[in-house]
């Protein structure tokens, strides 16, 4: 009898698909270390690639009409916002997030909206049918003025037969949840593995693509918050979405980190409660602490989010250090730009924080990657060592340089409406970003300086 042939083992690395024959400790294609898995390989198979679209000849650019991309909304205004405005007939979604942070919740309400107007399926390979219909009913989605009962709903994790299902009932939306349960047969690994998620998410684009089904994947996470996959996931997909926020505060932020269709970073700011996740009219006054009267360390920052502006508090904490390395922790912005800061803020202010404990945070947990927001991080540091609070109604935004300059942050002159429409008496700003007509009820204050900043913080006091 003949021998039969031993599988070859491969080893793939989780971080970009990369393969190879023996395990090594640093990936060679993408340079991550330990990120790779032994896998079996797969035969090859010829009916397993298809074109997404119908081939077509070429065409010069200028004869190609240019046309917007239709869209259909979800109902959910705060989502819709990060979607840059709906889905897209065709599209694909990837959205990740922590357990039980309110990923199925959100689309199921999605799903609850859309299906009043258009059908609607729900792939669900973790959660049986009856455990989706008491979160429905928990909700508050069941009953007549709801039309989540012609949801269609599907608990199964094979890929061909979702596939057959998509096929049969031609839905326009339909929800995996979620990717890392699902498997091929094609393949002999297990779900969840570097191959399954690689291949299952490709052949669901293509469904997407061929049939115009709007899909939306939902993604398990790393401990280090990143979507857990190959990272050739996030770029098979259309739209990226993050799910942000503590799972004990009731209010959770989505992020768009890449949108084939619209802006990237915009921002949808949510509130959970007992009848799911509501959008937030106003999320600035999330971000803003209600103290009774000024208080040392904290400094009103107008963040730009995309297209929305936001104004958020950012607080510090300066303390004499009883260790001889001082600490420097940043809660909500960039660790290594703090100490960047206090290097500048010593240097062209003459304000020593090297015997100092300094702490700083957003509050209301919104993350701060701009670099408009070195000012107000600076003048929180500085109204905490001098134990004086800020002037009240102040807000700020700028960034500032190695060389002590102010430097201008985009959007400036939308900042400073969303500030005077909150209320807000007094901006100090850059220069470069002084509006060339007065805003009422907002007195603006231009400097160039780091140094005449604080200068002028002083007078104001």
């Amino acid at each position: 009898m003949a021998k039969a042939a031993k599988a070859k083992t491969l080893y793939t690395c989780s971080e970009c698909g990369g393969q190879s024959p023996k395990w090594t400790g640093q990936c060679a294609a993408c340079g991550a270390w330990n990120t790779l898995v032994e896998s079996v390989e797969q035969a090859a198979s010829a009916h397993r690639f298809q074109a997404l679209a119908k081939s077509s000849p070429v065409r010069k650019l200028a004869e190609i009409e240019a046309s917007d991309v239709p869209r259909f909304t979800t109902g959910v205004g705060e989502f819709d916002r990060v979607l840059g405005g709906g889905l897209v007939p065709g599209g694909v979604v990837l959205i990740g997030g922590d357990p039980g942070i309110g990923k199925s919740t959100l689309l199921l309400q999605s799903l609850a909206e859309i299906a009043r107007e258009r059908p609607a399926l729900y792939v669900s390979g973790e959660e049986s049918g009856a455990q989706i219909a008491l979160r429905a009913q928990r909700l508050g989605l069941i009953g007549e003025a709801s039309a989540v009962g012609d949801l269609g709903l599907l608990a199964e994790i094979q890929l061909e037969k979702i596939q057959a299902t998509i096929d049969e009932q031609r839905p326009e939306v339909a929800v995996i949840d979620s990717i890392q349960t699902i498997y091929s047969e094609a393949l002999t690994s297990a779900p969840g593995s570097v191959a399954q998620v690689r291949e299952c998410a490709a052949q669901l684009t293509r469904i997407a693509k061929q049939t115009g089904t709007s899909i939306i994947m939902v993604g398990h996470v790393t401990k280090e918050g990143s979507l857990a996959g190959p990272r050739v996931l996030e770029h098979i997909v259309d739209t990226v979405l993050y799910f942000e926020g503590d799972t004990h505060s009731s209010f959770r932020l989505v992020r768009a980190f890449k949108n084939r269709f619209g802006a990237v970073n915009e921002l949808g700011v949510f509130a959970m409660t007992e009848k799911g996740l509501r959008g937030v009219a106003n999320p600035s006054a999330l971000f803003l602490s209600q103290h009774e009267q000024s208080v040392p360390g904290s400094c009103v920052l107008v963040t730009q989010e995309g297209s929305r502006p936001l104004l958020v508090e950012v607080q510090a904490l300066v303390d004499t250090a009883h260790v001889p390395n001082p600490r420097r922790l940043a809660v909500g912005l960039e660790q290594n730009r703090l100490a960047l800061l206090l290097a500048v803020l010593h240097r062209h202010a003459g304000i020593a924080c090297f015997d100092q404990d300094v702490f700083l945070n957003a509050v209301g947990g919104v993350k701060i990657t701009e670099p408009a927001a070195d000012l107000a991080v600076l003048l929180a540091i500085h109204s905490s060592m001098r134990n004086k609070p800020l002037p009240k109604g102040l807000i700020t935004f700028g960034e500032v340089g190695l060389a002590g300059e102010i430097r201008p942050s985009p959007r400036g002159q939308d900042r400073l409406k969303e500030a005077a429409k909150l209320g807000f008496s007094m901006a100090l700003i850059p220069k470069a970003n002084a509006p060339k007509q007065a805003i009422d009820g907002l007195k603006v204050i231009a400097v160039d300086r780091i140094e005449e900043a604080i200068d002028r913080v002083r007078d104001l006091e």
